[in-house]
């Protein structure tokens, strides 16, 4: 038997994010399984939940407010330490501890499941390696390379090519939780790992037959 059969996948509405391109694609890797697709400004929903993904927001603390600070500490503690938690572009950025992004006094601080920083690009003036200036934000197809295996890489091609478009990126302190990296001026990590937490700076909703490759085992992994 499927070991997702009759399982609901909460995405999490926090005011800002991308929510309808996120949950098409986990509706279109749940068509042929018994899987229900939830988005929701409810705790309730993200709870119950047995998988949650976080989605991408256009400013990180913007809009976030007590919502998900009070539902994806769940996700680190206790049984629910056991529920998949994946996070897209600043939902990876969300689940580090301190940002630069939007640091103003009313800004919401990281969830700080994964610690470490996020952190703006500091390209201004540098060229890249065909002579054009480096962009912020980064903008358009790169590779991504895996930096350890993971269940969620299972038939993703190491140097794949996925979408992203960012200022800052996530820079984990223990290096062992970086579990993909990218070349944009210097090495970041684009993917991030540990435990039940499973998290990319790029955009897989955006990213063709690679990121619904990553969605679908986001339905069938079990950490």
């Amino acid at each position: 038997m499927n070991s997702i059969v009759n399982q609901t996948v909460a995405v999490v509405d926090y005011d800002m994010g991308n929510l309808r391109s996120v949950a098409q694609a986990v509706i279109h890797e749940t068509q042929d399984k018994r899987v229900h697709a939830v988005i929701s400004a409810d705790l309730a929903p993200a709870r119950a939940a047995h998988r949650v993904r976080l989605p991408r927001q256009r400013a990180r603390g913007v809009g976030r407010g007590e919502r998900a600070g009070s539902a994806f500490p769940l996700a680190g503690q206790g049984p629910a330490a056991r529920k998949p938690l994946s996070g897209v572009c600043i939902g990876m950025q969300m689940v580090l501890t301190p940002s630069a992004e939007g640091r103003t006094a009313d800004a919401a601080p990281g969830l700080g499941l994964i610690a470490g920083e996020v952190l703006r690009f500091g390209l201004a003036g540098r060229k890249a390696p065909d002579g054009s200036r480096y962009k912020v934000p980064h903008m358009g197809w790169n590779r991504v390379f895996q930096s350890r295996p993971h269940p969620l890489w299972q038939g993703v091609a190491d140097g794949a090519w996925f979408y992203f478009v960012h200022s800052y990126f996530a820079s984990p302190r223990n290096p062992a939780h970086a579990a993909g990296e990218t070349e944009y001026g210097a090495r970041f990590a684009s993917a991030v790992a540990r435990d039940n937490i499973f998290a990319t700076q790029f955009h897989p909703e955006k990213s063709a037959d690679q990121g619904l490759a990553l969605y679908r085992n986001f339905l069938d992994w079990n950490p």
